[in-house]
């Protein structure tokens, strides 16, 4: 038994289909073939059941798989530990970070981190939550910025910032002439959100839940992008984190911000690796830039864009 034969397992298992696991794997599909029949006559088992058209993995194929993922993952631990050791800011970071978070959070960190640590190649991930778990827990990931609340021990959590929530209206909104509002104004209104698997879409269903307003029925958006247009085509209201409506995005002429008055529905966000990681020291220091954000970005006063109020203001004292 040697780590390729492995490496071919977890390829097997994660695509399931001989072709594209030798496609990943770089070999052709009569070599990855050939080896696992060879693991399965070392192991005097069998790891995989062939069918015309896909391939299954035993009870025991599968629950070796998963050993093979974990002794893979030690061993890039091991590599690591080798060469944080030589140049402890040098060498890649797999990062992961979640839909609604990356592109607003990334455009304000990246050129501190690549300033800081100038030879460090960040590989970044943009995936829902439950796939950025999955893949760090699988060490597909060194780390990831998740909104917490999390629950899993063998994490651990390097808590960041949190965001404050705004109410997104169109300009001609009941609520579009508000400064500010409570949690409770909300109260019977009904809120566009994501679709399922957004973590965004569970921090909005709390905060519906805690102020007594619905979702809007017959539409999820697949994206922040998308709830931002449709409030902006007059189509419903809904909640945006802070970050999502800070340059360098692009303001809307459309849309009216509203903020929360007292303490704002918020998100928390964190930075997340495996207790296990060879690498959590360095981790620590990359997950310092992240929190060193400047403090207008997280805070409460939105820009107001009323460039249509202020142009009928002009033409009525015109005349």
């Amino acid at each position: 038994m040697n780590l390729r034969d492995l490496r071919y397992l977890v390829a097997l298992a994660e695509h399931k289909h001989f072709g594209r696991a030798a496609a990943a794997s770089f070999v052709s599909q009569p070599t990855l073939s050939t080896q696992i029949k060879k693991l399965e006559d070392e192991l005097g088992v069998a790891l995989v059941e062939r069918t015309p058209r896909k391939v299954l993995l035993t009870e025991v194929g599968r629950e070796i798989a998963q050993r093979a993922r974990d002794v893979l993952n030690e061993v890039e631990q091991i590599k690591a530990t080798a060469r944080r050791t030589k140049d402890p800011e040098s060498g890649t970071v797999r990062l992961g970070i979640f839909p609604t978070l990356g592109p607003y959070l990334l455009p304000h960190v990246i050129p501190q981190i690549r300033e800081r640590f100038p030879r460090l190649e960040l590989l970044l991930v943009e995936e829902k939550t439950e796939i950025l778990l999955k893949q760090l827990r699988e060490g597909r990931l060194d780390a990831a910025v998740l909104a917490q609340p999390l629950h899993d021990d063998q994490l651990h959590q390097q808590f960041l910032f949190e965001e404050p929530f705004l109410l997104a209206v169109p300009e001609h909104h009941t609520l579009a002439g508000r400064h500010q509002l409570r949690l409770d104004d909300l109260a019977d209104q009904s809120l566009l959100l994501l679709e399922d698997g957004h973590c965004l879409r569970e921090q909005a269903l709390e905060v519906c839940q805690l102020a007594g307003a619905g979702e809007k029925s017959g539409f999820r958006a697949t994206s922040l992008e998308t709830l931002r247009q449709m409030v902006a085509a007059n189509v419903g209201i809904t909640l945006l984190p802070m970050l999502a409506v800070k340059p360098p995005v692009a303001q809307s002429n459309d849309i009216r911000l509203i903020e929360f008055r007292g303490h704002a529905p918020s998100r928390r966000i964190a930075m997340v690796w495996r207790r296990s990681s060879a690498v959590a020291p360095f981790l620590k220091r990359l997950a310092e830039l992240f929190r060193e954000l400047p403090r207008e970005l997280l805070e409460t006063a939105p820009i107001r864009i009323e460039p249509k109020l202020r142009k009928r203001k002009t033409a009525a004292t015109a005349r």
